[in-house]
């Protein structure tokens, strides 16, 4: 009889204790639920938010674009014959620029054999590809009579500065698409075509290298004609090697800043390893050009120029500091240059001082000689954001479509400074 009473007893509280343990579960089921549906409605929100904005974008684009292409240029920008370059201009050096992330990885990995830097060759080449692109329909736009855009195709001039840029993106844009052609014969099973395009690799790069450091050099040569109107601190006979030695930095840099934005959207891991060599070039690079833009400075005799009250010498200096002293503090640190954040910030740093030094040479150091103030119109304000956002959906297209990325890590590689610094780095083997 006890031993019955006592089983049932034991019965009893088993089904208190799973009732309770239902209960406890259930609960926390309910408040997982309520926090899902929590972080849903967040980030519903903030979907719609970005969708928005980018609908206004591009409403107000192609509204731009038309006015362009029906009412010409004097109506839909800012331009005169005082001021014949601006905005459109601008945006198409910092988009070469930057892009040159393209030939620089793509020569590490390729020429030099630095196998470590393959699986960031892709999204380098692509974000180079894309660059392009855009900057090829940013010319279109800024053409007087867009219609005439193959001229130069037929009509050599091979005395012109611009003859040889519009030659070299265009052999370079062909390059590029060699070298970026395996990630869609690969989605699409072109297997006999895959091995010749495989097979051409390697001299295409090395071409692509020859043009692309050619004509980034190009665009500095531009300002070389015309010494009298270009404002004395911008101004260099070594104006195409400052341009190809900045070029390279803003490239890495981009690599850096597209990881880690795809990281975040893509759930693409960062191996830190890889970036804080990037981040390396990127620190020696800075300092190069540093150093010799202020020791040419002195050489020339335009250093006093530096501690004159002008609105010239105050945008020097924000170039200077945003796009070499901060970055080459941040890499310099030993805590920062192997922390994904610290990278993140150098690289956004030096991209942002490339930017403002591409505008002061195309607009801020011409604006005195023309003796006309400058900014850029609604249109072309307009065009310049929707070709932006063109640029960053295709972007998007194509790595959740693609195999941009070689390999997928699910988890952050990090490492300590001091095994970084006994790798090998970006260019050695």
């Amino acid at each position: 009889m006890q031993k019955s009473e006592v089983r049932s007893q034991k019965s009893e509280d088993r089904d208190q204790r799973s009732e309770i343990k239902g209960q406890v579960l259930k609960t926390g089921r309910h408040r997982n639920s309520q926090s899902e549906i929590r972080n849903l409605k967040l980030n519903g929100a903030k979907l719609s938010f970005w969708k928005i904005v980018a609908v206004f974008i591009a409403v107000v684009g192609v509204y731009s674009l038309f006015v362009r292409f029906t009412k010409g240029l004097g109506a839909s920008t800012n331009l005169s014959d005082f001021v014949p370059w601006g905005l459109w201009i601008g945006i198409d050096f910092i988009g070469v620029g930057l892009a040159a992330a393209g030939f620089t990885i793509a020569a590490t990995a390729h020429i030099f054999h630095n196998h470590k830097y393959e699986s960031i060759a892709r999204p380098a080449i692509l974000s180079a590809y894309i660059g392009y692109m855009m900057v090829v329909a940013l010319l279109v736009i800024d053409l007087g009579k867009p219609e005439n855009f193959w001229h130069p195709l037929v009509m050599w001039n091979i005395h012109s500065v611009m003859f040889e840029i519009t030659w070299c993106v265009i052999c370079y844009s062909t390059i590029l698409t060699i070298e970026f052609a395996p990630v869609v014969l690969e989605k699409y099973k072109f297997d006999k075509l895959l091995k010749i395009i495989k097979k051409i690799t390697p001299a295409a790069v090395i071409l692509g290298v020859l043009f692309s450091t050619l004509h980034q050099s190009s665009f500095g040569s531009l300002y070389l004609i015309v010494p009298a109107k270009v404002y004395p601190l911008w101004y260099s006979s070594f104006l195409p090697v400052h341009f190809f030695i900045s070029c390279i930095a803003a490239g890495l840099s981009m690599i850096i800043l597209s990881a880690y934005l795809c990281a975040r959207a893509f759930k693409q891991g960062l191996n830190i390893r890889i970036l804080s060599g990037l981040g390396k070039g990127v620190l020696a690079v800075l300092i190069i050009e540093l150093v010799f833009k202020f020791v040419e400075l002195y050489s020339t005799g335009k250093f006093s120029l530096l501690f004159a009250q002008t609105g010239e010498t105050y945008f020097f200096w924000l170039e200077i500091f945003l796009g070499s002293v901060i970055p080459i503090w941040i890499l310099a640190n030993p805590k920062y240059k192997v922390n994904r954040t610290g990278l993140y910030f150098a690289s956004i740093s030096t991209i942002s001082g490339f930017i403002l030094n591409r505008m002061n040479v195309c607009v801020t150091s011409l604006v005195r000689s023309s003796g006309q103030s400058y900014s850029p119109s609604f249109e072309e304000v307009g065009i310049t954001l929707f070709l932006i956002l063109v640029s960053v959906l295709a972007f998007k297209f194509i790595v959740e479509n693609f195999r941009v990325f070689e390999e997928k890590v699910h988890d952050e590689v990090e490492v300590s400074k001091e095994e970084i610094e006994t790798k090998d780095l970006i260019f050695d083997k």
